[in-house]
């Protein structure tokens, strides 16, 4: 009981820092990199480095590369020297994108890890309620950085510094943790891409569609007059729904996954269309954000649950929806929306829209052929 207690307090303060790390990515890092005067397309760039390198790395760890101790090591020097490479080299976009794929490495390769030590040691019932300490990770550095963020180098010392604080709480974690889950998956390989692109195609294009939401929905709303404290009063108002849908869900999760995946990909279709017809409307903005629960929240939830449930893979399952969605899906949208927002900012989340509408045709199509 105290091993288990002390674990969670371990796991519950790593998952903190650690989604305050993608807090500061993914809310202010558009924003400095905008300050540094890098063309959308240039951020786009960047910015797809770390979700390029996600999707790879599942491939390698079917053949030739293995989730152990050794590598989770080296994943945590990995993520801190990049971090301290990404302070010095803000205004070299080689050296920055170089150090943005470094990051993307030791992050990827760190979370897939501490979640297998989580299930192993709490259990699912008792996950979700460490794993919420993420979320509020996430708000904090959101509301504390926003009275800050006067200068490139402020956020991107917060960036360093959570790293690094990440970085000791999971090396404790693998100290403490005396049977981590070195053992590999016995079970066949059952992943079938190809014949099932429908799926994954499905599943790529919905995160695909958060592209313009991650990367540009913050440059996206000062653009059209919206404060950038407002903006992430915004972005922290999406994490609180989050949450409380993350109380919520398990009773929703006893219904047909499929269908639990066409109305949450629905709800994006209808999310990013009210972004894109009302840039400006704040009552509009907060219910486009509330859908983030439907959307994102209850999405992921019922995307893992049903993959664990349709294959008997379910690790290397969860590495191939983490590599797919928000490695291949993140890094397709990262550039294509990098783009579109250069040259057409007026039509991003149009674009968004439209890719979560087809993400929820071919999630029909596989939900239609799974009836018959």
């Amino acid at each position: 009981m105290q091993y288990n207690f002390s674990m969670s307090i371990l796991l519950a303060s790593f998952y903190f820092f650690y989604f305050a790390i993608v807090g500061v990515y993914v809310i202010f890092l558009p924003k400095v990199l905008a300050m540094a005067f890098y063309t959308p397309s240039e951020i786009g760039l960047i910015l797809g480095a770390a979700p390029l390198v996600r999707f790879l790395l599942p491939f390698a760890f079917t053949k030739y590369l293995h989730l152990d101790k050794k590598s989770f090591n080296l994943s945590i020097f990995t993520m801190f020297l990049s971090a301290i490479a990404f302070y010095f080299s803000i205004h070299n976009f080689y050296a920055l994108f170089l150090s943005n794929i470094g990051l993307g490495i030791g992050m990827s390769l760190i979370l897939p890890y501490i979640e297998m030590l989580a299930l192993e040691h709490l259990g699912k019932a008792k996950y979700g309620k460490v794993r919420l300490f993420g979320s509020i990770g996430f708000i904090l550095v959101a509301l504390v950085l926003v009275k800050y963020l006067n200068s490139i180098h402020i956020a991107l010392l917060y960036l360093l510094i959570l790293t690094a604080i990440t970085a000791v709480f999971a090396f404790i974690l693998v100290l403490k943790n005396h049977q981590t889950s070195e053992k590999k998956e016995e079970t066949k390989n059952d992943i079938k891409l190809f014949t099932h692109w429908k799926l994954w195609l499905s599943l790529m294009l919905m995160q695909m569609s958060f592209g313009a939401f991650y990367n540009f929905f913050t440059l996206y709303e000062t653009a059209h007059g919206i404060s950038l404290e407002m903006t992430i009063n915004l972005w922290v108002f999406g994490v609180i729904v989050e949450i409380v849908m993350l109380y919520m869900q398990g009773r929703l999760l006893h219904f047909n996954l499929l269908s639990i995946l066409e109305v949450t990909i629905f709800s994006a279709v209808v999310r990013w269309f009210l972004l894109f017809l009302y840039p400006q409307n704040l009552a509009v903005l907060f219910f486009a954000q509330s859908l983030h629960a439907l959307s994102f929240a209850l999405f992921y939830s019922a995307s893992i649950s049903y993959l664990h449930q349709f294959y008997r893979s379910k690790v290397l399952a969860q590495q191939f929806y983490s590599g797919i969605t928000f490695g291949l899906g993140g890094f397709a949208g990262a550039i294509v929306f990098g783009y579109v927002y250069e040259y057409f900012p007026a039509y991003t989340f149009l674009l968004a829209s439209f890719l979560a509408l087809c993400a929820l045709y071919l999630m029909k199509m596989w939900h239609f052929k799974n009836l018959t």
